[in-house]
């Protein structure tokens, strides 16, 4: 039996540039994670500075890490109507990178 790999959305956030609405971070916040939740999603990692192990790592910059059943799921809770209002708050009150992750499936 093959079990489907969990995927997960890892978001880089940037803490320096231009001036971020706080107000509307928080909005986004709250739409996005409720959004989040109706797609089977969570998070598992939420605006954290990472320890850096190896290589460089902005002092700026924080982790998210949301994840989803499977990469369908992701992808449609990103194209989703109830992700579309926290989308457009989101261009306003944060600069990110967002990537998409699977995981490996798991052969049984």
């Amino acid at each position: 039996m093959t079990r489907l790999a969990s995927c997960w959305h890892v978001c880089l956030r940037d803490l320096r540039g231009r001036e971020l609405d706080d107000e509307l971070a928080v909005r986004y916040r709250a739409l996005a994670e409720a959004s989040i939740r109706r797609y089977g999603g969570r998070y598992v990692v939420r605006g954290a500075a990472p320890e850096v192990l190896e290589g460089a790592w902005p002092a700026a910059q924080r982790v998210v890490v949301v994840e989803f059943p499977d990469a369908e799921r992701a992808k449609e809770w990103y194209a989703s109507a109830e992700y579309a209002e926290a989308l457009e708050i989101r261009q306003s009150a944060l600069e990110r990178r967002l990537l998409l992750v699977e995981g490996i499936s798991d052969s049984r």
